[in-house]
């Protein structure tokens, strides 16, 4: 959709170069009836570059592209009254166009989801001195398992990890039944203090969707909003604290396993090729059970500890997240593909599948 309204913003930045053509008698335009001065002209042609610049600010510089773009719109409004006669069937574009300003200030402007989030983050990416190398002695008091997996997935001999970024793309359902809605989504973990930032975008029936996942401190929320302004979910409460517990420990096993040192990690070995955990954050605990296959790689993470809402009730539900696909993403190696599942009464179904398109570590400014 970005594209195409690209598209729409640059051809309508050319058709201004008429009126720039016309004042200066470039070409033979018998079309525009009336006269343009020069110094019309000149405008007209600054009209045509902030067209043009909007649409490149919209696929490069997502952040700033509505304001470039609002400059456009109002200069071009002005011109086109002007030469009304000839110009008027511009209008509709650019009221198109400022439908999309408006949507992108609401979707990218100081007010938000996503200004909330990078604000968030810029508190977070702090500097740091280069960590120190993850070493066979810190290694030697865990699980067995847990061993093979941080050898097997080349953390060994890397930098201890002190935040990492994540970037991916899937698709998310409300249940079994229910339509599959894609997204897009990026994340940034930190680890003491523990935090979790995550931001998706998405659609639903054509209508674009932002989201922000926020867990700082031992406070959780979740926001998502359609088409940037209708609020479609504004949850928190004890039970997405917990929740989100459990996620962000999810996050360490799959996508850092490196983390897996961590203080506020009890093991407890159960065979050759599952372990226990609990994991303590600002005051909550959470408990997980962890598999993991013959070549050392970890194939599922299960919780009893997540909370599931429905929309009418929230309660206690089995959540699980198979993974495969295992890659190089720089010099580790870890699952590309996952799936979050809800084990109710009726039947295990999954309710998100995500593929991992990028992993960062020790992320800095």
């Amino acid at each position: 959709m970005a594209v195409i309204f690209a598209v729409l913003l640059a051809v309508h930045g050319l058709i201004h170069l008429l009126g720039f053509a016309k004042a200066f008698g470039f070409a033979d335009l018998p079309q525009l009836t009336q006269p343009i001065s020069p110094l019309l002209g000149v405008w007209w042609l600054l009209a045509a570059v902030l067209f043009l610049a909007t649409a490149a600010a919209l696929l490069f510089w997502p952040r700033v592209w509505w304001a470039v773009g609002l400059c456009a719109v109002v200069l071009s409004t002005f011109l086109i009254a002007g030469a009304w006669t000839d110009a008027k069937a511009g209008d509709l574009t650019n009221a198109v166009v400022f439908v999309g300003v408006v949507f992108g200030f609401l979707a990218q402007g100081p007010a938000s989801l996503r200004a909330a989030y990078e604000r968030d983050l810029k508190l977070h990416l702090v500097y740091h001195e280069p960590s120190e190398l993850l070493t066979e002695a810190d290694i030697a008091n865990l699980p067995a398992p847990v061993q093979r997996y941080l050898r097997t997935s080349g953390s060994v001999g890397q930098p201890r990890v002190r935040n990492f970024f994540v970037r991916m793309h899937g698709r998310i359902r409300n249940g079994p039944q229910a339509p599959w809605i894609s997204l897009s989504a990026e994340q940034h973990n930190f680890i003491a203090p523990a935090a979790r930032l995550f931001y998706l975008t998405g659609s639903m029936f054509a209508i674009p969707v932002q989201g922000y996942h926020r867990y700082v401190g031992p406070t959780a929320t979740m926001q998502i909003k359609a088409a940037a302004l209708v609020p479609v979910v504004d949850a928190s409460g004890r039970e997405m604290d917990q929740s989100e517990t459990v996620t962000l420990f999810n996050d360490m096993c799959i996508m850092a396993p490196a983390t897996l040192i961590d203080q506020a990690i009890v093991w407890e070995p159960v065979d050759a090729q599952t372990v226990r955990a609990s994991f303590t954050n600002a005051g909550h605990t959470i408990h997980a059970e962890l598999s993991f296959n013959d070549a050392g790689e970890l194939t599922n993470f299960r919780s009893d500890d997540r909370y599931q809402a429905d929309g009418k009730k929230i309660q206690k539900t089995r959540w699980s997240t198979p993974m495969a696909e295992y890659r190089a993403f720089g010099p580790v190696r870890l699952a590309s593909a996952g799936e979050g599942h809800w084990h109710e009464r009726d039947g295990e179904y999954a309710y998100i599948q995500l593929t991992i398109d990028d992993v960062r570590y020790n992320v800095v400014r």
